[in-house]
């Protein structure tokens, strides 16, 4: 900044000495060139050398400003470096320190609560660990169920195509009596309902013999627990007969006739299970409806295709028909509610273990607290009564000193320490 302002005060000059000679030479333009050079040179060659001579001196101020700058940036630059190294020794001995502080204290305070702690933390950790094996379970469970989903599914259907082959191979031997029929359509109910996955006695019985409200004793086929204490009534009905005459019929004549007495049939059915009102046995807290169970899916497919009424007709009954194909879904629903309502006792068991580890930690808490008190306590005490065992003019340790000077002659003695303090206490009183 000084160099800028010299070289500009120098320009200044300069510039004026210039103007004073253009002015000059413009003053007397008429005079001759000879005369005015004459006359002026003495004074311009005076003013020139006075600008060479500030010129040499501002170049030598120039110089030395230089030079002290460089002298101080030099100056700076080892005081930062000295700044520098003095920050980052005191840092690492700060940080040596603290670490030295930090891992003596956590030394002492785990030697003499590592054992206490470990006694009071156990029952902490037993409920912990069985908390995590619940949740475990939990999770295992649903893994297990999802990766057993496609392959009951592929099993139920290849159940569909088994059950419905069965059925026609058993056709003839069954057409001749009725009650043959009806024990054979009450097997395959029952093999559905435990490939899908429910147990006998457990999510479903069969022939199990209820009241109704006027003391009339019915005997369903199946009935289908649901959670929640609720129940579903299934009664299977095989209309085999006519189905038969139906599917060998040689001429349309004979083929409407059997058609006609399939369709009359499962309506019989229909209306003989309405009347029963399985929905209303006494001890049941059944659904709104009843399944009739046709084994035969053809069977099934040719009455509903033929009688577009059937199906509402028979809902408005209370009857809902089902075939093995369309009982397979509702059984796996069902099977499905099963396995959340045992996930959902898991979950309430999980909350419940959760509630009890919450109180039992913070009833721990309360515990370390009360102990922190009481050792705090403790620790002022005893502060306390060492205090008047040393302190005070007449106390207990200058007193002991005193009868030993007086001739008593004990086999142990009385730390130095404790005793100079006992004597300077005594002479600050």
């Amino acid at each position: 900044m000084d160099s800028i302002l010299i070289v500009a005060a120098l320009a200044v000059i300069l510039a004026a000495v210039a103007g004073y000679l253009a002015g000059a030479l413009s003053g007397r333009a008429r005079t001759t060139v000879a005369e005015t050079r004459a006359e002026r040179l003495p004074l311009v060659e005076g003013r020139l050398q006075e600008a060479e001579q500030q010129l040499s001196v501002l170049n030598a101020q120039i110089a030395g400003l230089n030079t002290q700058l460089t002298q101080e940036r030099s100056q700076n630059g080892e005081k930062m470096a000295l700044l520098q190294s003095a920050r980052d020794e005191l840092t690492s001995q700060f940080k040596n320190l603290a670490n030295e502080i930090l891992e003596e204290k956590s030394k002492r305070f785990s030697e003499q609560n590592q054992q206490s702690l470990g006694q009071l933390l156990e029952p902490l950790k037993s409920r912990l660990q069985e908390f995590q094996g619940k949740v475990e379970q939990v999770y295992v469970q649903e893994g297990k169920d999802r990766s057993a989903l496609a392959e009951q599914v592929r099993q139920l259907m290849e159940l569909n195509r088994t059950v419905s082959q069965e059925a026609n191979n058993l056709t003839r031997a069954l057409k001749g009596s009725n009650k043959t029929q009806g024990n054979w359509g009450e097997l395959i109910l029952e093999r559905v309902l435990e490939t899908a996955g429910l147990r006998k006695g457990e999510e479903f019985d069969v022939q199990e013999s209820h009241t109704t409200g006027d003391g009339k004793r019915l005997q369903p086929d199946v009935v289908l627990h649901l959670p929640e204490d609720r129940h579903l009534v299934i009664d299977a009905k095989a209309t085999l007969v006519a189905y038969e005459d139906y599917a060998n019929a040689e001429d349309d004549k004979h083929r409407e006739a059997a058609l006609k007495r399939h369709l009359d049939a499962v309506r019989a059915h229909i209306k003989g299970l309405s009347d029963k009102n399985y929905q209303d046995l006494y001890g049941l807290k059944s659904l709104d409806f009843v399944l009739m169970f046709i084994p035969i899916e053809p069977a099934f497919m040719l009455a509903v295709t033929h009688d577009r009424e059937l199906f509402m007709d028979a809902w408005n009954k209370n009857v809902l028909l089902v075939s093995p194909s369309t009982l397979l879904f509702v059984v796996r629903t069902v099977a499905s509610l099963w396995r959340q309502e045992a996930q959902n006792r898991n979950a309430q068991e999980i909350a419940k273990r959760g509630a009890e580890l919450y109180d039992k930690l913070s009833g721990f808490v309360e515990d370390m607290e009360s102990l922190g008190n009481r050792l705090k306590q403790a620790q002022d005490n005893y502060d306390t009564a060492f205090g008047k065992l040393y302190k005070g003019k007449g106390n207990a340790i200058r007193q002991a000193e005193m009868l030993k000077k007086l001739g008593v002659k004990p086999n142990k003695s009385l730390p130095n320490s404790l005793v100079d303090s006992a004597n300077d206490a005594a002479d600050m009183e």
